[in-house]
């Protein structure tokens, strides 16, 4: 188990170090629905970093555990997203680097990455 959380991390960790990478050589790619929404402060502004980082990658493939591509979420439901937060929470889902990702996640968390990222109502 420990094993597992090493590994979550360590894939946060190079996704949060490609975005940096990647911010330096073009303009965010991956930018809110509300384009006048600004970035989440606090906690979730290092959280929307990591989100960033493999969400925020046109056409980007992850090679942990397996070859597969990464969904965009800008644009996305909220609800979904705060579904799909919840299930990787309680193992539902068990992609390792979003189970160790939304582990730190509360509700409130969750709702406001949902909110930030998600498809305005209409």
């Amino acid at each position: 188990m420990p094993n597992r959380l090493f590994v979550a991390l360590l894939a946060a960790a190079l996704a949060f170090a490609a975005h940096a990478q990647e911010k330096k050589a073009a303009p965010q790619v991956n930018a809110p629905a509300h384009k006048d929404q600004p970035a989440p402060g606090g906690k979730l502004e290092n959280q929307h970093a990591v989100c960033i980082g493999c969400h925020g990658i046109p056409g980007y493939r992850t090679a942990f555990p397996e070859v597969y591509h990464v969904p965009r979420i800008a644009g996305q439901q909220p609800g979904y997203i705060v579904s799909a937060l919840k299930a990787y929470k309680s193992g539902q889902r068990s992609h390792p680097s979003m189970r160790g990702i939304a582990a730190s996640l509360s509700d409130q968390d969750m709702a406001d990455l949902a909110a930030y990222y998600g498809a305005p109502a209409k």
